[in-house]
C-alpha cells in the first residue's frame, strides 16, 4: 500500500513539473512574422508578444531626444531566404521593399536610444506587441544595414 502512495506522488509531481514547463514556455513563446502576416493576422495579433521583421523606411524615422521616443516605418519583406536570394541577395530585397509603395508597412515605436545602424534601407527586427491602433510597441530593437557589411568584405571573398 505504502508502495502505492509514493508512485502516485511521483507521477503527481511529474506532472505539476510538466505542466510548469508547457506554460512558462507557451508564455514567453514569440512567434516571427513578416509585415504582411501581421496585417494578415488582424485583430488576433494584439497583445501577443511578437517579433516582427521589416526593412526601414527612412523618411519615416522620427526622434525626440527629450523622451527618447524613437518612430518610424517598416515595409514588408519576404522571410523566405530562397526569393531573397532570388531578388540579389538581401540588400536588394530591402531596396525594393522601401522603394515599392504598394508594400505593406507598420509604424514601430520605440523608447530607447537611437541606434545608430538605423537608416533607409536597413533590416529592422523588433520584438513587442501589436496595439488596437495598429502601431508595434517594440521593446527590442536590432538592424542590420548589409551594405555596410558588403563593403566590408574583402575583393577577393567576394569573387566566387
Amino acid at each position: 500500500m505504502k508502495f502505492n502512495k509514493f508512485i502516485l506522488g511521483g507521477m503527481l509531481i511529474l506532472a505539476a513539473v510538466i505542466y510548469l514547463i508547457a506554460s512558462s514556455t507557451q508564455a514567453s513563446a514569440e512567434y516571427f512574422m513578416t509585415v504582411d502576416e501581421l496585417k494578415e493576422d488582424g485583430a488576433n495579433a494584439y497583445g501577443k508578444s511578437l517579433r516582427l521583421s521589416g526593412a526601414v523606411i527612412g523618411n519615416t524615422i522620427q526622434y525626440d531626444p527629450q523622451t527618447l521616443t524613437l518612430t518610424f516605418e517598416i515595409a514588408h519583406v519576404t522571410g523566405d531566404n530562397k526569393e531573397i536570394e532570388a531578388m540579389g541577395g538581401l540588400a536588394e530585397a530591402l531596396y525594393q521593399a522601401v522603394n515599392d509603395p504598394s508594400r505593406q508597412r507598420v509604424t514601430i515605436v520605440y523608447v530607447g536610444p537611437k541606434p545608430d545602424l538605423l537608416r533607409n534601407e536597413a533590416q529592422a527586427i523588433v520584438t513587442g506587441k501589436l496595439d488596437e491602433n495598429g502601431v508595434f510597441q517594440a521593446e527590442e530593437l536590432l538592424l542590420k544595414c548589409p551594405t555596410r557589411y558588403e563593403e566590408a568584405v574583402p575583393e577577393q571573398a567576394s569573387e566566387n
